[in-house]
C-alpha cells in the first residue's frame, strides 16, 4: 500500500542485490555530487587561487583591506607579516593571510560621471533636468 509512494529507484537501491545497490547509489548521488562540485567547490577553489596570487604579488605601496575591515598601505614585509600604515606615524603589523584584498581605486570624478550620463540620457530622450 505504501510502496506506491516510494520511487522504484529507492526500492532497487534497497534490494539485497550487489549491482543494484551500486547503480542506485550512483543514480541518486552522482548528479548531486556533480552539482555540488560545480556550484560550491569549483568557485571556492578559483577564489582561493586568486587570493593566493594576490597575496604573493603584494608590493610596497599597495592599498589593502584586511579581514577585520582595516584599510592601510603596505610599507614593509617580514616572513608572513605585512606592515601597514593606517595613518601618518601609525604602522600596524598584520598577517599576510588576514589581507582580504586590494582597495578599489577611486575614480577621481566624485561620482559626477554617473550624474552626467543620466543628464545626457535625459537630453537624448527629450526631457529637461
Amino acid at each position: 500500500m505504501g510502496c506506491t509512494l516510494i520511487p522504484s529507484i529507492f526500492i532497487a537501491a534497497a534490494s539485497p542485490g550487489g549491482s543494484g545497490q551500486i547503480t542506485g547509489f550512483l543514480l541518486l548521488f552522482g548528479p548531486i555530487i556533480l552539482i555540488w562540485w560545480f556550484l560550491v567547490l569549483r568557485p571556492q577553489s578559483k577564489n582561493r587561487q586568486k587570493t593566493q596570487a594576490m597575496l604573493a604579488e603584494l608590493k610596497t605601496g599597495d592599498k589593502v583591506v584586511t579581514n577585520g575591515g582595516m584599510l592601510g598601505t603596505v610599507v614593509g614585509f617580514r616572513d608572513s607579516v605585512v606592515q601597514l600604515q593606517v595613518a601618518s606615524q601609525v604602522k600596524v603589523d598584520v598577517l599576510r593571510s588576514s589581507i582580504a584584498g586590494l582597495q578599489a581605486e577611486p575614480s577621481g570624478d566624485g561620482g559626477k560621471r554617473v550624474e552626467d550620463a543620466d543628464k545626457a540620457e535625459a537630453v537624448v530622450k527629450g526631457k529637461k533636468s
